[in-house]
């Protein structure tokens, strides 16, 4: 599985997932227009992707999956809860899932879990080919056993390590943002990122990409750092993207294998 991070952050998400010639978008949030632009600028053919699974409704995450499905003639994959509560406009190709179980799609298995977090339905995705599986996990505030099993299964992690809690409660956010961000059904901390990761160490050689940082309350120095120091991982084993997308550039993007 080819594994595209086209963009990640309270800016947008959105990553590609391929195998063969065959690929899911998980998550789209950037504009119709920059998705476009992410997608050229790793070379990847609209025509491969045959899906948008989404993890939640939030604009961040949903934005452009409308806009994007209409144009590729693809359908969104989501949970009921997702898909009633944010704009994809008219005229989407609609398929309902539940947290429960698992299903096919382009060559590999895809599992929703249940995540912790202010939306109306969100989930996690763990997705598999063969003996090998990535997951998938931004926006929770903690990690529910079944994301734990899998993250301990997995070959490559993108988790969310969202935010330094020192720069968190030194930033300017209010004082009610700064709790939901804090909260359960909120986002993850470095440490807390870094106290799963080690908390599920096994045998098997993960790869750790960091994922959704905040651009207000962390960097991604402070990130790979704390989640090293935590669980012993060398920093240059663990990776992130390093600049966001702007109007005049593409930003970082990363292309990892599994």
């Amino acid at each position: 599985m080819d594994v595209h991070v086209l963009s990640s952050g309270s800016h947008g998400n959105c990553t590609v997932i391929r195998r063969d010639d065959e690929a899911v978008m998980v998550d789209d949030g950037l504009s119709g227009r920059m998705t476009q632009r992410m997608l050229d600028y790793e070379g990847i053919d609209g025509k491969e992707i045959k899906a948008i699974l989404l993890t939640h409704e939030h604009h961040d995450h949903a934005q452009g999956a409308g806009v994007t499905a209409r144009k590729l003639g693809i359908p969104i994959y989501s949970t009921v809860g997702t898909f009633m509560n944010f704009d994809h406009g008219d005229g989407v190709d609609f398929h309902p899932f539940s947290v429960s179980g698992s299903f096919p799609l382009c060559g590999m298995e895809i599992a929703p879990l249940p995540t912790n977090h202010d939306a109306a339905e969100p989930c996690a995705f763990r997705i598999s080919e063969g003996d090998r599986s990535i997951l998938y996990v931004t926006d929770t505030g903690k990690l529910s056993f079944p994301i734990e099993a899998a993250l301990a299964d997995a070959d490559l992690a993108i988790i969310e390590a969202n935010y330094d809690a020192q720069m968190l409660r030194d930033g300017f956010y209010p004082e009610a943002t700064k709790r939901r961000i804090a909260s359960s059904n909120g986002h993850m901390s470095n440490v807390q990122t870094a106290a799963a990761i080690k908390r599920t160490a096994g045998s098997k050689d993960r790869r750790i990409f960091l994922a959704h940082l905040s651009e207000n309350n962390n960097t991604p120095d402070d990130a790979r750092q704390t989640v090293s120091d935590i669980t012993g991982i060398s920093r240059f084993r663990i990776d992130c993207l390093e600049f966001r997308p702007t109007r005049d550039r593409p930003g970082d993007t990363r292309h990892l294998t599994v």
